[in-house]
C-alpha cells in the first residue's frame, strides 16, 4: 500500500504517538508491514538500521545447570540466536525446585514484569496446563488452595535481583486449566486467563473460562472474576486513566471485549461486559478483505454482554453469539493485547488475507480502531524457509524500552520474536534454536536492562540481557 493515499494515512496515524507513557509500560510505537513496500523497499525486513543485527546461536551463560529429567540434558546447546552484543540465561524450567519445596511447573506462558521494592524484578507466569497427569509438576500454592484440584494450571511468582538473577519462586495460583495469556494492571496485578470454556472438572461442577487476579506480592484469589466473561479467554491490557480491561478472546470468530468496573482498580464491584463494534461496518469479519483499511482510523462503539457468565456456547448463548447479534465486529483468533501510549494493541493472529497476522490499536480517546499490522510474504528470499513470511503467527505482544513493539510467534514453523520499528520495518530478534516451540510472555524490566520471555516447551524462562535502548527515537 504506496500510494499516497495510504502514505497520507499512515504518516496521520504516526503522528498521534509521541513520547509519553502511563502505567507499567513505555511509549509504543505503531508500524506497519506491507507486502507492497516490503517489495519495493528495504523496509518490511532486517536493514542496518531497523534492529540489532544478524543473530548467531549462543549457549546460555548457564548452560551447565540445564539438566533434569523434565527438560532433558540441555547443557552447551545453543537454545536461542541472538544479535551481537546480547546473552542471556535460563530461569526456574520446568523441574527444578521451587522456594516452597515444590517442582516447577511446565508449559510456561504468558508473563508480566513488576518492579520489586528493592529494585529488582516480579515475574508472574502462567503455565497453560489442563488436567493433572501423573508424575507430571503441577500448579500448587504454598497455602494449598485451589480452585478446582483436578486441574494442573495457575501461576508461579519470581523474585529477581537488579541483576536478573533469581532469587526466588513460588505457587501463586492453582486449580485453573489452560492460563495461556492475560496482563499486567496498574494496581500491581496478573490477571490470568483460561483459555477454554469446559467444566473441567470431573465432578463437572466447576465451571472454567475466567479470569483470575493475582497479587505481584502473594498468592492469587481461587475465586473467578466471573463478570468478566466465561469464554476462550487469551491476554487483557488496562486503560490506567479508566481502569477499563480489554480483553481478547482466541477463536477464528472472536471479538473484542472492554469490561467498565464499578470501581477502579476493583475488579470485583461489578462492571458491565462489552464488545467493539465498528460503527459504519455492523458485524463486519475483518479477518479477510480489511487490507484497504491499513492505517485509516474506524469510528466505533460498544454493545453491551448481558449475560458474561452462559451455562453453555449453544442457542446464542455465548459471549459472542450475543456480541454478533448486536453487530459486533470478528477478529480471527484475538491473542495478544498490550497497554501503552493511550492504546490497546491487539493481535489476530491468523488474521488477514495470508492468514499470518494483523495487529489492531484502539484508540480509546476517539473511539476508533486502527489496522496497523498485515502481515504478507517478502520478496526478500531470506525468509524462504518460512513461507516467505518474517513475521508470522503473532501472539503476545509487548514494548521496548526503544519504544518498538516486540512480537512472540506461535504457529510460524520458524519460531522467533520479532520487532516493529518506526518505519515500518521489521527485524528478528531473537531464535528458537531448539525446537518449534513458541515464544511467550515477553516483556521488560522497569530499567530496560532485560527482556524477559518463555518457550513454552519444554517450560524455559530467559533473561535476555542488551542493548534494548539502541532503537529509540525519543
Amino acid at each position: 500500500m504506496t500510494d499516497s493515499t495510504t502514505d497520507a494515512s499512515r504518516r496521520r496515524f504516526m503522528s498521534t504517538f509521541g513520547a509519553g507513557g502511563a502505567g507499567l509500560t513505555i511509549a509504543p510505537l505503531l508500524a506497519l508491514q506491507s507486502g507492497q513496500a516490503a517489495a519495493a523497499s528495504p523496509k518490511g525486513g532486517p536493514s542496518s538500521g531497523a534492529g540489532f543485527g544478524p543473530l548467531t546461536p549462543k549457549l546460555p551463560l548457564n548452560t551447565d545447570e540445564l539438566n533434569n529429567p523434565f527438560i532433558g540434558d540441555l547443557r552447551n546447546k545453543p537454545i536461542l540466536a541472538l544479535p551481537e552484543g546480547f546473552d542471556y540465561w535460563v530461569i526456574s524450567p520446568t523441574g527444578d525446585t521451587l522456594s516452597d519445596g515444590n517442582l516447577v511447573p511446565g508449559n510456561h506462558d504468558g508473563m508480566a514484569a513488576f518492579r520489586s521494592p528493592t529494585g529488582g524484578t516480579v515475574l508472574v507466569r502462567n503455565h497453560e496446563l489442563g488436567g493433572v497427569s501423573a508424575g507430571a509438576p503441577r500448579c500448587i500454592t504454598p497455602s494449598g488452595s485451589t480452585y478446582d484440584p483436578t486441574q494442573a494450571g495457575g501461576t508461579t511468582t519470581l523474585v529477581l535481583d537488579n541483576q536478573g538473577k533469581l532469587v526466588s519462586h513460588v505457587g501463586s495460583l492453582a486449580g485453573t486449566t489452560r492460563n495461556c495469556a492475560g496482563g499486567p494492571t496498574p494496581w500491581n496485578t496478573w490477571l490470568s486467563c483460561e483459555e477454554t470454556f469446559n467444566t473441567a472438572s470431573s465432578a463437572a461442577t466447576i465451571r472454567h473460562g475466567y479470569v483470575f487476579e493475582v497479587p505481584a506480592d502473594g498468592e492469587g484469589s481461587i475465586e473467578p472474576i466471573r463478570e468478566m466473561g466465561r469464554r476462550n479467554h487469551e491476554a487483557a491490557a488496562v486503560d490506567p486513566s479508566t481502569g477499563y480491561v480489554y480483553l481478547t478472546e482466541d477463536r477464528g470468530d472472536s471479538l473484542l471485549y472492554r469490561f467498565r468496573p464499578n470501581e477502579y482498580g476493583n475488579l470485583r464491584s461489578g462492571g458491565v461486559l462489552e464488545a467493539l463494534r465498528i460503527i459504519d461496518m455492523p458485524g463486519v469479519n475483518t479477518a479477510t478483505g480489511f487490507k484497504d483499511k491499513l492505517f485509516k482510523a474506524l469510528a466505533t462503539d460498544w454493545v453491551e454482554i448481558e449475560v458474561p457468565d452462559p451455562d453453555s456456547e449453544s442457542a446464542g448463548a455465548s459471549n459472542r453469539a450475543q456480541g454478533y447479534a448486536k453487530g459486533a465486529a470478528r477478529f480471527t483468533r484475538g491473542e495478544g493485547c498490550w497497554w501503552g501510549n493511550g492504546k490497546v494493541y491487539f493481535v489476530c493472529s491468523n488474521g488477514g488475507d495470508a492468514g499470518r497476522g494483523q495487529i489492531f490499536a484502539y484508540d480509546p480517546e476517539d473511539g476508533t480502531v486502527t489496522l496497523f499490522v498485515e502481515s504478507v510474504a517478502s520478496s526478500n528470499g531470506q525468509y524462504a524457509d518460512n513461507g516467505g513470511f518474517l513475521l508470522a503467527a503473532p501472539d503476545n505482544i509487548t514494548v521496548g524500552p526503544d519504544g518498538r513493539l516486540y512480537v512472540c510467534e506461535d504457529g510460524s514453523g520458524i519460531e522467533k520474536v520479532v520487532g516493529v520499528g518506526l518505519d515500518g520495518e521489521l527485524f528478528e530478534v531473537a531464535l528458537n534454536m531448539l525446537n518449534g516451540s513458541e515464544f511467550a510472555g515477553a516483556c521488560f524490566s522497569h530499567d530496560g536492562r532485560f527482556m524477559f520471555v518463555s518457550m513454552q516447551s519444554p517450560g524455559l524462562t530467559f533473561v535476555i540481557r542488551g542493548n534494548w535502548r539502541k532503537g529509540r527515537r525519543f
